[in-house]
């Protein structure tokens, strides 16, 4: 099935493979190898763990991270925004990854050019900056879920009674950084970050790329895509 989507043509010429479409809950996403998911019908573009700023945090502990690696996840975010132009932009917590420092300033310059996209955050654990701050930002932050319809989103899934995941509908999480191992010739396995999806919940892979990806236990019923060289790979 393709996709003909805003600048369907251009996304594919730049990234090779078109986003994937994956259906839950009689509702469809477009999973893209830019770690994000679109959900069609709410005109919605799904992130979490962009952890900017983390460069910067680095940098002023002595460590010479170069914030070419921020620009560059910035710059994957605009390609998102201008390829699906969503109406809102939901980030499942840790947008930024300490106290504010100079990558956050660029950070609200960029937010200036997106006067017409609402941009919610559900709070994580790294997102301790002021509140005013984020509304000077024009981000709507949420303390620990949203609600869209049949969907609820929340940044550690595991903050959530097992008694209230089936009241409000299908929860979508980061936090954990989700991988799967894939495995090779000669005994040889590498780590991939992936899409989760289980029975009651959904973890997001981290949208930083300088980030590691923590392994999960795979049940049967689950589906899994991989992130691989700017490719899906559904995996089961």
């Amino acid at each position: 099935m393709m996709y003909h989507g805003p600048s369907f043509i251009v996304y594919q010429l730049l990234y090779m493979q078109a986003p994937h479409l994956f259906e839950i809950n009689d509702q469809k996403l477009w999973l893209s190898a830019d770690r994000s998911a679109y959900w069609e019908a709410q005109e919605t573009l799904i992130v979490s763990d962009l952890h900017f700023g983390k460069t910067g945090h680095f940098r002023k502990s002595g460590i010479g991270v170069p914030q070419a690696v921020f620009k560059e996840d910035l710059q994957r975010l605009l390609s998102l925004l201008q390829h699906f132009q969503p109406k809102q932009l939901v980030i499942v917590g840790d947008l930024f990854h300490s106290h504010e420092n100079k990558e956050m300033a660029l950070f609200q310059k960029w937010r200036e050019n997106f006067p017409g996209i609402a941009f919610h955050l559900v709070k994580g654990n790294h997102d301790i900056l002021p509140n005013e701050w984020y509304d000077q930002s024009g981000i709507e932050l949420h303390e620990e879920t949203m609600q869209v319809d049949r969907f609820c989103f929340i940044h550690d899934i595991t903050t959530a009674s097992g008694n209230s995941l089936p009241k409000a509908g299908y929860f979508f999480s980061g936090h954990i950084h989700p991988g799967v191992r894939v495995n090779g010739l000669a005994k040889q396995s590498l780590r991939f970050p992936c899409f989760y999806f289980g029975e009651k919940y959904a973890v997001l892979p981290a949208f930083s790329r300088f980030t590691g990806a923590a392994l999960i236990e795979l049940k049967s019923k689950d589906q899994v895509f991989a992130i691989v060289e700017n490719k899906i790979i559904r995996m089961q």
